[in-house]
């Protein structure tokens, strides 16, 4: 293996890639960041030829295909990114000797249950971007058995395209937004995110390995909401720090039809990381007060979001 401090990340310019070399950095590890046009989930020799030749201690994998909608219709797409770019990524950092740490999502799940879902309920994906992903994370579990899979859910952050800079964008377009209030899940600050990667690394290369500190973990800021509950919050802290108030209205998902369907529930517990690990990650409230801190008055000039995941 690698350096001790050496971790090569997929993906560069995406929200999670942003926030682990930022974080992970002023934390004195050295970091390899990778990603297109010289390296692209979609061909996978491109994947295993970086992490062979960099030889890194560890790699994440933070890329993925995440048009959510645009799945539905290209389905090839996303399952080459999200499955067989996942298993290569996988299979390069066994071969020398990595483990590896890739991000999942929520939509592994049907979103019928009305509890938290734990890492062992019964997945079932009901739209192509949850199935490719679901199928991401078989692939990298049989490729590597060093592996830490994050389930993850709703991320935003000061960088890249998400939900909480698109609400920023439409409070200064619109006196009135429309939100939907009938899904329900956990906000999730990438720079959190980020920092549950930096203490799994540190505790892992602090112990002998053993293998329950591998395999599926939730990872999501503490508390729910709603897209609606989510963007009142978004919008009622942008005022406090000067920005304008637009009305913030709820309305149901049929109201706000997508091609992709979504999760109605997909609420995630984290009991089982801070259990094995010892972290718990903080309630999206104050994280996102820490985001709304670098993001308010920042230029938030981005395409528009839909709903869906940003890893990349």
């Amino acid at each position: 293996m690698g350096d001790v401090n050496t971790v090569l990340i997929i993906g560069r310019n995406g929200q999670v890639a942003r926030s682990l070399d930022e974080t992970l950095t002023s934390y004195g590890h050295s970091v390899i960041k990778i990603g297109r046009p010289e390296v692209n989930l979609a061909d996978p020799r491109t994947i295993s030829n970086a992490i062979i030749a960099a030889r890194p201690r560890w790699v994440i994998n933070s890329a993925a295909y995440t048009a959510v909608d645009r799945a539905e219709d290209e389905p090839e797409a996303a399952r080459a990114a999200n499955a067989e770019g996942a298993q290569a990524a996988a299979e390069a950092a066994a071969r020398v000797g990595a483990p590896i740490v890739h991000f999942s999502t929520d939509y592994v799940f049907d979103g019928e249950k009305r509890t938290p879902y734990v890492e062992t309920d019964p997945v079932s994906p009901i739209g192509v971007y949850g199935q490719s992903k679901l199928a991401g994370e078989m692939l990298v579990a049989n490729a590597n058995p060093k592996h830490i899979i994050l389930r993850t859910a709703w991320v935003f952050s000061p960088f890249g395209n998400n939900f909480a800079k698109t609400m920023l964008r439409l409070n200064q377009e619109r006196p009135a937004i429309n939100v939907v209030d009938d899904q329900h899940g956990n906000p999730t600050y990438a720079p959190d995110l980020a920092d549950v990667v930096r203490q799994i690394v540190n505790r892992l290369e602090e112990s002998s390995l053993p293998s329950d500190r591998f395999g599926v973990f939730h990872a999501v800021n503490a508390g729910p909401t709603t897209w609606y509950g989510f963007a009142k919050a978004i919008i009622a802290g942008a005022a406090d720090r000067g920005a304008p108030r637009a009305d913030v209205h709820p309305i149901e998902t049929k109201d706000y039809p997508t091609k992709a369907q979504r999760p109605a529930y997909s609420m995630l517990s984290t009991d089982k990381l801070a259990r094995i690990y010892g972290v718990r990650l903080r309630p999206w409230t104050a994280a996102l007060s820490d985001a709304l801190d670098r993001l308010v008055g920042a230029d938030n000039n981005e395409a528009p979001h839909r709903l869906g995941q940003d890893f990349g």
